[in-house]
């Protein structure tokens, strides 16, 4: 198993960490400690120095700072299933361009989303479930390279955005660790 590139060694919270004793938090908050004890404040600004907003799949595949040789402090990074643009991450967004001072947004979403293999009868379950449905869509998909369309657009019709020009969408390979770009118009 690989650890983070962010992480020393020593902060590394190994897969079976509930198989020896606690529980995965616990591990985390313990794992927080070591790090903690060699911090230091690196006396940064919220402000991204690239003034860059990314917002890519909450799978835990992709290490994005590493895959786009990003450092602590470069971006802000909106993260969700699918990375799908949703009403929440055009308030990210819209936050980080108007108050943190971002232009441009990356979005990326990836080969073998397990979000290919859901559809909305994923709320309808939950529904039958727990008696309720779910106020949110699944935001499912068949076609990744469609999907990365639908959330450009998204970004570039948002009436609260003021920076629309530099959205660029891109599908990361999980097998080369690649970015393909995604033509907006084809």
């Amino acid at each position: 198993m690989s650890t983070s590139a962010h992480l020393p060694a020593e902060a590394h919270v190994p897969a079976d960490a509930a198989l020896e004793g606690g529980t995965v938090t616990d591990r985390l908050v313990e794992a927080n400690e070591r790090y903690a004890a060699g911090f230091r404040d690196p006396g940064m600004d919220a402000r991204p120095v690239l003034r860059v907003a990314v917002v890519a799949c909450m799978d835990a595949r992709l290490d994005l700072h590493a895959a786009l040789g990003l450092e602590l402090g470069d971006c802000h990074t909106i993260r969700n299933a699918g990375g799908v643009v949703t009403d929440d991450v055009i308030r990210s967004l819209t936050i980080s361009q108007r108050a943190l001072g971002t232009r441009s947004v990356i979005l990326i979403h990836h080969t073998n989303c397990g979000l290919e293999s859901l559809t909305e009868d994923f709320r309808h379950e939950l529904e039958d479930e727990v008696g309720q449905r779910p106020a949110w869509a699944v935001e499912a998909f068949r076609d990744v390279d469609q999907d990365v369309r639908q959330s450009m657009q998204r970004v570039r019709t948002s009436p609260f955005l003021l920076h629309r020009e530099d959205v660029r969408g891109f599908v990361f390979d999980v097998t080369s660790g690649l970015l393909r770009e995604i033509d907006p118009a084809a």
